[in-house]
């Protein structure tokens, strides 16, 4: 009865509705909201009117929508006849040592990372509690992100990896103890780089307040440079200190940029055991859109040109390459490894993962975020053990599908993947990663000869 009612209110409105969009001129027609949509995209219109609203600079969570790494045009090469599948999937290895060459190298099961996203700056403790607890499950290393390491996260992380920081939260000795490996962030693909940004004390509950060590009525936030670091000389000085320091591996994490290669030849001057390489497509629980979406170079571009100046230099076997930004699934993170990478970082993926049906507890009245951000608005609503084992089963389900694929390569390990394991839709792509074109046949690409691309 109720439904019936409803339809004879409705049909009435909607006839009228309609009736004016077919008869209407177009200036007084409801449907020119459809065509200014079209014209400047409904997230150019709702920004301008956030804008218009606050006059201040825009804040948008989970990074850029703007897919750049043109990853589709890329397809992994099985073997059928002229190499044999692998017989056996469960002997394929997975395992990946970050920084061999450091005195205590990290080993992890799986070549996937979690990524920095840091308690406080970016997410809340039971989130950052249940990223390290799934981490663990699946055997490898979450990433404390730019903040300091709390005893919770600590506990729950069998592998954490520790960002010395602009904000200085964890460039101590008492910190730098505590961590399996230290990554120097230097920038991120989100940001474009490296950007100031503060934290109000007024932002922050007891418990971080004290985790930073901010007084009362204080502020705290991330420089645009690392303390005391004011030139290329001080970069190289801060890694040779802390490798003497520290037996774990040390890192350098920067944004990739169309002058990659004059950025490496700062990085190849260290003694880093690994690189991290933050795509534009990188994730972030704040940055301004225009950092997100117009600065920086996609993942896919920094990853190649990467890995291709290393060879050139003959420098690829110094160090470990992790690659960033916008990885979604499997097959995007196995074509990585392929392109030269040693191992991913996942972050907006792994944040969805560890949600999973806990997202129900948000929708519709509040985006799903507000579960994982700091001070959101659901913070005490997510199911720690729930988000941890979610997120240790779609770790598990990549590796899975990983193996599958690595098998159909004929391949025993995921380091023996290399360039010539992938095949490219677009020619001048191909040309520039240095990968075989689609239109060609294989044997006449680079001589027919297997190239070292890790």
């Amino acid at each position: 009865m109720l439904n019936e009612l409803m339809l004879r209110l409705m049909n009435p409105l909607t006839d009228a509705m309609l009736e004016n969009m077919l008869t209407e001129s177009y200036p007084n027609n409801p449907m020119v909201m459809t065509t200014t949509f079209e014209k400047l995209s409904l997230r150019a219109v709702i920004e301008a009117g956030i804008r218009a609203e606050t006059g201040k600079a825009l804040s948008r969570p989970m990074g850029s929508p703007l897919r750049l790494s043109p990853w589709e045009q890329l397809l992994l090469n099985p073997r059928q006849l002229f190499q044999l599948p692998t017989p056996d999937e469960t002997t394929i290895e997975t395992k990946v040592v970050i920084g061999p060459h450091a005195k205590n190298p990290l080993k992890l099961d799986t070549p996937i990372l979690i990524t920095g996203m840091s308690y406080g700056g970016s997410l809340n403790m039971p989130m950052k509690i249940a990223l390290a607890k799934g981490a663990s499950i699946a055997g490898t290393a979450t990433n404390t992100g730019e903040s300091a390491v709390s005893e919770e996260e600590r506990e729950a992380a069998d592998y954490l990896i520790g960002q010395y920081n602009r904000g200085g939260w964890l460039n101590t000795p008492e910190q730098l103890e505590l961590v399996d490996a230290i990554e120097v962030q230097l920038g991120q693909g989100a940001w474009g780089g490296a950007v100031a940004s503060s934290v109000k004390e007024d932002e922050m509950d007891e418990h971080l307040r004290v985790l930073w060590k901010v007084d009362e009525g204080g502020s705290t936030g991330k420089r645009s440079r690392l303390p005391d670091v004011n030139s290329s000389e001080d970069v190289v000085k801060l890694i040779k200190k802390l490798k003497q320091d520290y037996t774990v591996p040390v890192g350098i994490k920067i944004a990739a940029t169309h002058f990659m290669e004059r950025e490496l030849e700062i990085i190849a001057k260290t003694e880093a055991d690994f690189i991290c390489i933050d795509g534009q497509e990188g994730g972030t629980a704040a940055a301004a859109p225009t950092l997100e979406d117009d600065m920086g170079l996609p993942t896919l571009f920094g990853l190649g040109r990467t890995i291709h100046w290393l060879r050139e230099q003959n420098l690829r076997d110094k160090f470990t390459v992790i690659a960033a930004g916008g990885f979604r699934t499997p097959g995007e993170m196995l074509k990585a490894l392929a392109l030269g990478a040693d191992a991913v970082y996942i972050g907006s993926i792994a944040i969805i993962a560890t949600l999973q049906k806990q997202i129900t507890k948000a929708l519709p009245q509040h985006p799903a975020h507000q579960l994982a951000l700091y001070n959101g608005a659901l913070t005490d609503e997510l199911d720690i053990e729930e988000g941890s084992q979610h997120l240790a089963n779609f770790l598990m389900s990549c590796q899975e599908e990983m193996k599958m694929a690595l098998q159909a390569m004929g391949k025993k390990s995921i380091q023996e993947l290399g360039r010539d394991d992938l095949v490219c839709l677009d020619s001048e792509l191909a040309k520039n990663l240095e990968i075989g074109y689609a239109g060609t046949p294989a044997s006449n690409h680079w001589g027919g000869t297997t190239l070292a691309a890790r």
